[in-house]
C-alpha cells in the first residue's frame, strides 16, 4: 500500500467513523421540541422572576433589549441592570427608562477581581442584588430583543419538563453580506459538535447553552454559589450549564426563534473577531474533549468542500476504490451541509436585504469557521468588551 492509498484510506476510515456520530445526533435533532412560542402571564407566575442584565458601554444596542423586557408583564418582579461603569450613556438611558418603569434597577457591579471575567462577575453581583422572593433568575443579555410573551413561555415549559436550567437560542439579525456568509458557517460549528435546541443532552459534557436568554432557578443558582464556577471563563452560559448537569440537575436548551432576538456584532471582522474567539468554549470543556471536537470538524465540516472539488477534477486520475468511497462520502456530507441551510434558516430574521442570498452558499465559508475555531482553541481571549485580561 503505497502512502497516497494509505491516505485515502485513513480519511475514509476517520471520516466514515464521525459521520455516523454525526447522523446520530442529526436523527435526535430531527425529534427535537418544536421552537416555543409567546404566552401570556397565568397568575400563579407572579413576580417569580429576576431579570439580570450585564451592561458595559452598550448605548447603541441597548434600545431593543429595554424595550422587549418592559413589555413582559407581572411575571417580572425586577429588572436588574448591572453595569460596569459604562462611560457612552448607557447608564443614563436606563435611568430614563427605570422612571418609568419602577422594576428597573441601575446596579453598580464592584471592582472587577482578578479572578473573574466581567460577565460572570456582573451575572453573579445581579444574582446576589435579586429579592430573595424570586424563583427564577434570568440573565439577558443588552444586544437581544425579547418578544412579547417571552417569560411566561419560559417558565411555563421549564416547568412542564421539569427543567431546572433552560436558555433559548435565539433569532440572528445579520444586515452585511460578510455576515450572512461567515455566521451561519460559525453557528454549524456549534450543531455540529452538541445537540441542536429542542434536544435533551446525551451526557453532561455535551449539554449546550446560551447566555443571551439563561433562566435558572434561584435555589440551583445558590446551590452553585452563583456563578462562582464560572468567574474566569469566557463561554461562562455553558460552564454554569454543565456545571449544574453535572451535579444532577436538568437542563434545557430550546428554539426560541419566536421569542427573542439578538443583533450580535456588526459585520464580518466582528463576527470573526468577537463571536468566533469563544466558540471553542475551551472554558467548559477537558483538552481531550476541546481536541477531539476540533478534529471532528475538521474532518465533517472543514474538509468536505475541499475534498469533494478535489475528488472532481481528479476521480479519474486516482483508480483507488478508497478514493472513491472517499469522494462519495464527502460529496454526501456536502449534500447534508447545504440541506441544513433550510432546518437553520428559521433561526435568521428575514431581511430585505439583497446579500442575504450569501446564506445559501455559507458552506463555502466553513473551513474558515473551522480554522477560526482552531485558533480560538489555541490562544486566551486579552480583551472583552473592552476590558483586558491577563
Amino acid at each position: 500500500m503505497d502512502i497516497v492509498t494509505f491516505t485515502f484510506f485513513v480519511l475514509l476510515l476517520f471520516q466514515g467513523v464521525c459521520t455516523f456520530i454525526l447522523l446520530a445526533r442529526l436523527f435526535r435533532g430531527a425529534k427535537r421540541f418544536p421552537p416555543l412560542i409567546p404566552q401570556s402571564a397565568k397568575p400563579e407566575q407572579l413576580a417569580k422572576v429576576s431579570v439580570v442584565v450585564p451592561t458595559l458601554n452598550e448605548v447603541n444596542r441597548i434600545d431593543g433589549m429595554l424595550s422587549g423586557i418592559t413589555r413582559q408583564t407581572y411575571e417580572l418582579r425586577e429588572i436588574l441592570i448591572v453595569d460596569s461603569d459604562s462611560k457612552d450613556g448607557t447608564r443614563e438611558k436606563v435611568k430614563d427608562v427605570a422612571q418609568k418603569d419602577p422594576r428597573v434597577k441601575l446596579l453598580s457591579d464592584p471592582p472587577l477581581p482578578s479572578n473573574w471575567v466581567g460577565r460572570p462577575w456582573a451575572l453573579h453581583n445581579g444574582f446576589l442584588s435579586s429579592s430573595s422572593s424570586s424563583e427564577w433568575i434570568l440573565g439577558i443579555d443588552a444586544d437581544t430583543q425579547p418578544q412579547p410573551g417571552l417569560v411566561p413561555s419560559l417558565i411555563d415549559f421549564a416547568q412542564t419538563q421539569g427543567y431546572d436550567v433552560l436558555s433559548l437560542s435565539p433569532q440572528f439579525i445579520l444586515k452585511s453580506g460578510g455576515e450572512w456568509w461567515l455566521q451561519p458557517a460559525l453557528l454549524m460549528t456549534l450543531l455540529y459538535r452538541f445537540e441542536s435546541s429542542g434536544v435533551n443532552a446525551m451526557t453532561p459534557e455535551t449539554v449546550m447553552a446560551n447566555g443571551q436568554c439563561f433562566l435558572i432557578k434561584r435555589k440551583v443558582l445558590e446551590d452553585l454559589e452563583g456563578y462562582s464556577m464560572a468567574s474566569d471563563s469566557f463561554c461562562d452560559d455553558v460552564t454554569l450549564a454543565r456545571g449544574a448537569a453535572m451535579k444532577g440537575y436538568k437542563v434545557g436548551f430550546a428554539d426560541g426563534a419566536k421569542l427573542i432576538k439578538v443583533r450580535m456584532y456588526e459585520g464580518l471582522q466582528e463576527t470573526w473577531q468577537e463571536w468566533g474567539r469563544s466558540l471553542d468554549l475551551k472554558d467548559a470543556a477537558s483538552k481531550a474533549q476541546l481536541w477531539g471536537e476540533c478534529g471532528f470538524l475538521a474532518l465533517v465540516q472543514g474538509l468536505p468542500l475541499p475534498l469533494t472539488i478535489f475528488g472532481i477534477f481528479n476521480y479519474h486520475h486516482y483508480d483507488y476504490l478508497t478514493f472513491k468511497l472517499l469522494f462519495i462520502l464527502n460529496l454526501f456530507l456536502l449534500l447534508i451541509r447545504f440541506a441544513l441551510l433550510g432546518a437553520i434558516a428559521p433561526s435568521y430574521e428575514k431581511g430585505k436585504s439583497a446579500s442575504r442570498f450569501l446564506f445559501w452558499l455559507s458552506p463555502t465559508a466553513d473551513i474558515f469557521a473551522v480554522i477560526r475555531i482552531f485558533i480560538s482553541a489555541l490562544t486566551k481571549p486579552k480583551t472583552w468588551r473592552g476590558r483586558a485580561y491577563g
